[in-house]
């Protein structure tokens, strides 16, 4: 690759679903390095504190409704420092290639002539899941995974294969669903998956922070709205919610029907 600048390199770098510990031996030791960080509001902050106070900071976080700085406008800024010759840290939440946006970025360097690498991250599936006691596959529950983006632009729904999504023997691992919860909920059931279907939402997950609600597909709506939940939220669907309660290791919150149901299921 022709790069302008032989020395500037943006690195693309997942932050994990929150805990520090969780981050790669890579990732640290470029947060090390950095001259610049530039990062989502999915960071947590337990990884911001990582950063050296030397460190210039930019933050260009997104949630739904609301961008502290559009897309575009971060292409462009990544662009913009590594052509100063800074080493860039593109800090994103979870991983950079699962929802997170990274290969439109990637995109927007290598049309710029501007070196970068990936820097692979736990994505939110995986670690909020396993610190919720919830494997996203178990023989007999679940032999297959698929990651859901539960978001959409305003004003519009999801465009779903819902048919395909109502399979039993699947696990669903929905992203940035809460807005999109109602839609969700109501056209699963009406796909054919039964609305005693085990769920979970998982708020801030891996955190000291974390809080997990156990329920049915038919409550998801009610927990959401009762508990007050607020994103980052990840909502897993599948029988395989129901060995929550069992492999629970980490601190959490369940609904207090919840266990006695999530219990009966997994002896059942």
């Amino acid at each position: 690759m022709d790069n302008t600048n032989k020395s500037a390199c943006v690195y693309l770098v997942g932050a994990g679903p929150g805990d520090p510990e969780l981050l790669t031996v890579k990732a640290h030791r470029l947060l090390q390095e950095a001259d610049v960080v530039v990062y989502d509001r999915l960071i947590s902050p337990e990884i911001i504190e990582i950063i050296p106070a030397g460190t210039t900071r930019i933050y260009v976080g997104k949630q739904t409704g609301h961008h502290h700085m559009p897309q575009n406008a971060i292409n462009e800024l990544l662009v913009s420092l590594a052509r100063k010759g800074r080493q860039v840290v593109r800090l994103k939440g979870g991983d950079p290639f699962v929802f997170g946006r990274g290969s439109e970025e990637a995109q927007y360097l290598v049309r710029h002539s501007i070196r970068y690498e990936i820097i692979p991250g736990i994505t939110a599936a995986s670690a909020c899941s396993a610190y919720a006691g919830i494997p996203l596959s178990h023989r007999g529950l679940a032999n297959s995974v698929r990651f859901v983006a539960g978001h959409c632009k305003a004003d519009e729904t999801l465009d779903l294969n819902w048919q395909g999504f109502a399979d039993q023997d699947t696990t669903l691992a929905v992203y940035m669903g809460l807005a999109t919860l109602p839609q969700l909920q109501r056209e699963l059931i009406a796909a054919g998956l039964p609305a005693s279907t085990p769920a979970a939402i998982i708020e801030d997950g891996t955190t000291p922070r974390q809080r997990r609600h156990l329920t049915t597909l038919d409550r998801l709506v009610s927990i959401a709205d009762d508990n007050a939940i607020k994103s980052p939220a990840l909502i897993v669907i599948g029988r395989v919610v129901a060995l929550a309660l069992e492999l629970d290791w980490f601190a959490g919150t369940d609904s207090e029907w919840a266990d006695e149901y999530v219990s009966q299921t997994a002896k059942g």
